[in-house]
């Protein structure tokens, strides 16, 4: 009897003792997580956040399965000082289902937001339950504090066939423009409320070319057709610039450049071949834009409007 009980128990013993090693040797799988990749906080990822304005995020995401949530959290920080409590959070559902997208998404900083340092939380929740965040540090600030607050003060587009559209501070834009091979365009735009190093570009961008750069940094010069650029530097003082300079005798000392429509070349410096590649002519619908940077400050302003061009 004794003989059989031990043979049972050193079975039962060398049972466990695989059943053990094998837990041991094939542990739980590793859920694969998502990644992010190009993340942009703020214009030009200046990770600044101006209080009652909008606010530019930019982030390519692969999940590991697929996208459940993506989440900003806006927390203060152990370490600030406030003037009371407040905190931020907004969560899309609309990426849900996808394995891998651009989010591309603008919203307002509310206008209760208080000052200072902040955390920025960017969260994804995979549906297979693991989750990333990337956490980065943002400035929030009240307009009147900005050392630089670039406007748009007006815009202003002609034709050599009697066409003129202009945007002013409201950002109204104009509707149904029009440009036809062979017409001369000339714009001038003035923007407020400028100092130090900044730098200005006029562009022509075909919509097929999914490209609506929002800082001088981003534009892709093969995707676009450069109307204007121009630049200001060491501006000690808080200045209107522009494109034109007048030269106070109704005259002026850079006028606004006269621009064919369907030209061999742009205006930028050097300039870029549009009889072929990405940013040719084409009939069809295209945006013109605004983009300047202030360098000095690491802010940047962009307006666009939708035209149609024709004849090629």
């Amino acid at each position: 009897m004794k003989s059989s009980f031990r043979l049972v128990t050193a079975l039962f013993l060398s049972l466990l003792l695989l059943i053990t090693s094998s837990c041991e040797d094939n542990p739980d799988p590793l859920l694969p997580s998502p990644s992010i990749d190009n993340l942009e906080i703020g214009s030009g990822n200046n990770h600044l956040a101006v209080i009652g304005r909008d606010f530019h995020l930019n982030a390519d995401i692969v999940a590991g399965d697929k996208i459940d949530v993506v989440q900003v959290k806006i927390e203060q920080l152990a370490d600030e000082t406030y003037a009371g409590d407040w905190s931020f959070e907004l969560t899309w559902d609309k990426f849900k289902g996808i394995k891998n997208t651009n989010v591309h998404e603008h919203f307002d900083i509310p206008e209760d937001a208080l000052e200072g340092r902040y955390n920025f939380f960017f969260i994804v929740t995979d549906e297979n339950g693991t989750i990333l965040e990337e956490k980065a540090e943002i400035q929030l600030v009240h307009p009147s504090n900005l050392t630089v607050d670039p406007i748009l003060y007006i815009w202003m587009i002609t034709t050599d066939q009697g066409d003129f559209h202009f945007v002013n501070e409201t950002l109204e834009n104009p509707e149904n423009v029009d440009f036809s091979k062979g017409e001369i365009l000339a714009s001038d735009v003035t923007i407020n409320n400028v100092k130090g190093d900044g730098k200005l570009y006029l562009l022509l961008i075909r919509k097929d070319q999914d490209h609506l750069p929002e800082s001088v940094d981003a534009i892709d010069f093969s995707k676009v057709i450069v109307y204007d650029y121009f630049e200001h530097e060491n501006e000690e003082d808080v200045v209107s610039f522009g494109n034109v300079i007048y030269d106070g005798e109704g005259g002026y000392v850079r006028p606004a450049p006269e621009f064919e429509i369907g030209a061999v070349l742009d205006n930028n410096v050097p300039a870029s071949d549009l009889t072929s590649g990405d940013n040719g002519w084409k009939s069809g619908e295209y945006y013109f834009g605004v983009v300047y940077t202030n360098s000095t400050s690491n802010i940047s302003l962009q307006h666009y409007f939708e035209l149609n061009v024709s004849g090629f």
